[in-house]
């Protein structure tokens, strides 16, 4: 089942052949002047420029292999060659029919499924996630929707940020708080040879009765600055970084810990935001694999000394700015940020063998991915082209800096989640909406509302640019916004409720007014849309689609009247436009991971 863009490409590219011309020019694409075509296609021009030709020529041709095709209406030659298609209703009726009849309500799936990795959201281990970890979050789990949906086989991991130097911070830091955990660390043996798994759990109730997130969420920043000015205390946290790496028992279990108490966190923020991986891997996941893969690096004549740390150098001949080599084994011995992303595509490939990596990462790490991306090509370890970073721009205030409190620090996420639900509430309030809910079904609803505006606002955009907070903007019911297209959902719903108390059923939809016919064409552009989003990588497409659904339901609600129509056959017509709508807009909103609600 082919949409009408599709299947008419293939019509104009076979005319194209017939008139002795390639295939290729005869893509066809939504037209520029819907009021005037349906469609249109501008390969004419490129073809008659190929061949030293009349493009009016060639466009008459076309045109002439075309004009018996069923499903056009009309095909006319606008301006110098310019070809355009009006699809006829009895076309149009018959897609609309296939799509309500489709359980995919119109997307088809890839014709070459893949094994994909999606690495996104990146949190920090002993640190809240804060609103910049917003957009990695909404924008990773979209697309690692969209692509289980086109039918690849995809795993998303969360990999968490839980190794390297900030733990010898948290860990100097939290000895220097506490004498009994600096004492305690003396008392432990190196390995954990003759202490059992009861020992174990007494040490790590110590630990959590001394030592809570709050803690750790005071600590570090304090730590993180004083080693900048204190040299002293800096190699006291890198040898710490350095020996819990090389397996210290006592430091293992304290950051053991620092692992437990940010986990809880973190579930409960991505619960609320509606996202989920189905891995939970961190950096420390790949330590066995480090020694090894530098032993490897060396052999491969990869890994050269430099000051006295170890790199990988990866510039190549005809760049055109310097790309930094990548730094494997600091001058301390300790394996670094990229060591552990290096190590990462090996585990992945063992683990999962994916066809392709993808890092929802800031646009800002750009420069270290290119340095590891190279890296793993020159070890062999990916095949060029398989790992992509598709990054993201930033969420700012009205300065246009990224967005911090009033205060001037990071807001945390929790509370960024927090702010959108109040204000979801304060908007269903003031438009009269839920008021026959009970309590709980309320505080439901508006935190669907809260969620809705805050990933809508981020899909919308194209995930490279970065945007304005704007709560007040985000949270309306009109516009284009996340709260507008749960209502336009829930509107449907109700509609679709009193038909069926009525004794209503949907039948065979035919298109015949205007505006049945705007809504069909719109219905059929869904897998136009999914296409773009998935071959870029950007779910703003989808939200893009989404919205003009809900719109042009909108405007086909108020002129096509459901219930009151003329006729049986209308009502049961537009009451399958209806009820094909809301499942194709339900299944948009899914795919940008928001939920709408049953009722308001």
């Amino acid at each position: 089942m082919s949409d009408l863009k599709r299947s008419l490409s293939e019509a104009a590219a076979a005319a194209f052949q017939a008139a002795g011309l390639s295939p290729e020019f005869g893509r066809v694409t939504a037209s520029d002047r819907p009021d005037l075509a349906d469609f249109q296609c501008n390969g004419a021009l490129a073809a008659a420029k190929s061949a030293k030709r009349n493009p009016r020529e060639i466009a008459v041709q076309v045109v002439d292999h075309l004009k018996g095709d069923p499903r056009l209406a009309s095909v006319e030659i606008a301006g110098v060659g310019f070809i355009n298609m009006r699809v006829s209703a009895e076309a149009l009726s018959a897609r609309a029919k296939e799509i309500a009849a489709d359980p995919r309500a119109g997307a088809a799936l890839v014709e070459s499924p893949r094994r994909v990795l999606v690495d996104y959201a990146g949190p920090n281990v002993a640190k809240p996630m804060h609103v910049g970890h917003l957009r990695a979050s909404i924008i990773g789990e979209s697309v690692k929707r969209l692509y289980r949906f086109r039918g690849d086989d995809v795993v998303g991991d969360a990999h968490f940020g839980d190794w390297g130097f900030q733990m010898g911070l948290l860990i100097t830091a939290v000895m220097d708080e506490h004498p009994f955990i600096q004492a305690l660390m003396e008392k432990l043996p190196e390995a954990p040879r003759g202490f059992t798994k009861a020992d174990e759990d007494k040490v790590l109730a110590e630990f959590a009765a001394l030592i809570s997130l709050a803690d750790l969420d005071r600590l570090y920043p304090l730590a993180s600055t004083r080693q900048k000015e204190d040299l002293d205390y800096k190699e006291r946290a890198r040898r710490a970084t350095a020996e819990l790496q090389n397996g210290r028992f006592g430091y293992r279990l304290l950051w053991r810990h620092f692992v437990n108490v940010s986990r809880v966190a973190l579930e409960r923020e991505f619960h609320a935001l509606g996202v989920d991986f189905d891995l939970w891997k961190g950096e420390s996941d790949v330590q066995e694999l480090i020694a090894p893969m530098v032993h490897q690096l060396e052999d491969k004549g990869l890994l050269v000394e430099d000051q006295g740390a170890r790199i990988v150098r990866v510039s190549q001949e005809g760049d055109k700015r310097d790309v930094p080599p990548l730094l494997v084994v600091s001058s301390e011995g300790s394996a670094m940020y990229g060591t552990t992303d290096l190590a990462t595509i090996l585990d992945r490939r063992s683990s999962f063998d994916p066809h392709l990596i993808l890092y929802c990462v800031d646009q800002r790490q750009a420069d270290h991915f290119e340095t590891v991306f190279r890296a793993a090509y020159l070890a062999g370890y990916a095949e060029p082209g398989t790992l992509e970073h598709i990054g993201f721009g930033t969420m700012n205030g009205s300065d246009g800096k990224p967005f911090k409190t009033r205060a001037g620090g990071v807001l945390k996420l929790h509370d960024l989640i927090e702010m959108a639900r109040e204000k979801a509430r304060e908007r269903l309030r003031e438009a009269g909406l839920g008021t026959e809910l009970s309590p709980e079904a309320f505080e439901e609803t508006a935190h669907k509302v809260g969620i809705a505006a805050l990933k809508f606002a981020d899909l919308q955009n194209f995930r490279g640019t970065s945007y304005v907070f704007d709560l007040d903007r985000f949270t309306s019911f009109e516009g284009k916004t996340g709260p507008y297209l749960l209502y336009q959902s829930v509107r449907i719903k109700s509609v679709l409720r009193k038909a069926a108390e009525a004794g209503l059923k949907a039948g065979r939809i035919t298109i015949g007014e205007p505006a049945e016919r705007d809504l069909a064409m719109l219905l059929d552009a869904f897998e136009g849309a999914l296409t773009e989003a998935y071959d870029k990588k950007a779910p703003n497409f989808v939200a893009e689609h989404a919205y003009k659904l809900a719109q042009t339901f909108s405007k086909f609600y108020a002129a096509c009247p459901i219930m009151s129509a003329d006729d049986d056959a209308t009502r049961a017509s537009r009451l399958n436009l209806a009820q094909t709508t809301l499942r194709q807009l339900e299944q948009a909103l899914d795919l940008l991971g928001i939920e709408a609600p049953e009722r308001m």
